[in-house]
């Protein structure tokens, strides 16, 4: 399965953004490999930068910078990853997508895993969301696509060694 996408943005709903990959490798590699935030920017050549804020027993305040063609962005994560559900969440807590919920999930498949990033976010000025909400989307989208391509691209090479 390729990049798959879905955006919505209405008044009364709040966006949804949909990346999803198929990835043939271990489900468990491919956690393993994901959560390791502190090494995303070795991995994935759009990632400028994780820096790791604050650290407690069960989540973690991270920021984030990545690159869309050119446009440097960051923001800053509550980060929460499960291993017993095998999903990492992340909650924005600032800037233009403060409220957004990310939940990374890893379903086995008989052809692979399948790795889906769903982000979900109400803009919290009502009157600009109709215009602020599919342009936000339109960022989140190239970036989860970007990185869910470079990890497929790493783990099935690793995994036909």
């Amino acid at each position: 399965m390729a990049n798959a996408m879905c955006i919505t943005a209405a008044d009364a709903n709040p966006m949804h953004s949909t990346n999803q990959i198929l990835i043939r490798a271990p489900r468990e590699r491919i956690f393993a490999l994901t959560t390791d935030l502190a090494r995303w920017p070795d991995f994935l050549p759009h990632y400028r930068y994780v820096r790791f804020l604050e650290k407690h027993p069960i989540y973690d305040i991270i920021e984030m910078a990545a690159s869309r063609d050119g446009i440097p962005i960051s923001w800053t994560s509550e980060l929460r990853i499960l291993p017993a559900k095998m999903e990492m969440h992340f909650l924005h807590l600032r800037k233009w997508t403060k409220g957004m919920a990310v939940v990374w999930t890893y379903t086995d498949t008989p052809d692979g895993v399948l790795v889906e990033i769903s982000h979900d976010m109400k803009f919290r000025f009502p009157p600009l969301a109709p215009l602020a909400e599919p342009l936000i989307g339109n960022f989140i989208h190239n970036i989860a696509s970007k990185t869910l391509a470079r990890f497929k691209q790493l783990l099935e090479s690793e995994a036909a060694k």
